[in-house]
């Protein structure tokens, strides 16, 4: 039974924890170091894990650390757990946005296997997408193990090249935000129009829904999929002419771009943290 630690027991770890869960992990083989009483009788009570105020307590048997704390906290969290790592040599999962694996292994060692990845927060539902990326001493069973953890919640993919995380974050970690304020704007347009904001809402929330459903499932092009619903001359393709009027395209490139570039920002502001 491999067991499984989380340091920190916020949402995410709670959508991995839920998610494993399903897919028929123990609870026993599952640990969680949360410092809020509150959230570590919640945790308790809804899953039937074990929580911990402590982190060494948490990781003390652990063959998987999975870090779901703030970037920040890092340094802290492996002052805690040098004498645990040492001994467990547990395979590290970071699911913190921004830090780079030769921080992590700065900070953790650099003889540990460790797995960088970036959820987000459709996780929380099992419909998160995840990408990953593995440090040269991560094995094979580590990998499939990770990708174990991580498919609980969703899609997942492996990248070969680090640096495309933050573009990861940008598209997929970030964007359910774009899409929150797309269906705020077809909220705002519509009742200006004289809708009803509940019903506007519903109605764009459900079109967004669909529309991906459409795209994931049929395996189509999505350029074939707009193609489908653009008849000629028609609302459809006047509200698509708007949009390119507007630039569209260039604006998603700008937003994934600044996205990307505050990622690699980030990592550097922890270049200094000892």
């Amino acid at each position: 039974m491999t067991r499984i630690a989380f340091i920190g027991g916020g949402n995410m770890a709670r959508s991995l924890i839920g998610g494993l869960l399903k897919t028929g992990v123990a609870a026993s083989s599952l640990s969680v170091a949360e410092p809020r009483a509150d959230a570590r009788q919640e945790l308790g009570r809804e899953f039937g894990v074990a929580c911990y105020a402590d982190n060494r307590q948490a990781a003390s048997e652990a063959d998987v650390l999975i870090l779901a704390v703030k970037p920040q906290i890092m340094p802290a969290v492996h002052g805690e757990l040098k004498d645990v790592l040492a001994r467990q040599r547990p395979l590290l999962i970071s699911i913190a946005a921004g830090v780079r694996i030769d921080q992590l292994e700065r900070w953790f060692g650099h003889a540990l296997p460790i797995v960088r990845c970036m959820p987000n927060t459709p996780a929380l539902i099992g419909a998160g997408a995840t990408g990953l990326f593995a440090n040269r001493r991560v094995s094979a069973e580590q990998r499939a193990l990770a990708q174990h953890i991580l498919d609980a919640v969703g899609l997942t993919r492996w990248l070969d090249d680090e640096s495309q995380l933050d573009t990861v974050t940008a598209i997929s970690g970030s964007s359910p935000a774009y899409f929150f304020a797309m269906v705020e704007a077809l909220e705002d347009a519509a009742f200006s129009q004289g809708m009803p904001r509940e019903t506007a809402r519903a109605l764009a929330a459900q079109a967004c829904l669909g529309a991906g459903r459409m795209l994931t499932e049929s395996g189509e092009d999505p350029s074939v999929l707009r193609k489908r619903v653009t008849s000629p001359n028609g609302t459809t393709q006047a509200a698509l002419e708007s949009f390119a009027a507007d630039h569209f395209s260039q604006v998603v490139a700008r937003a994934v771009a600044a996205a990307t570039r505050r990622g690699g920002e980030m990592a550097a502001a922890l270049d200094d943290t000892p």
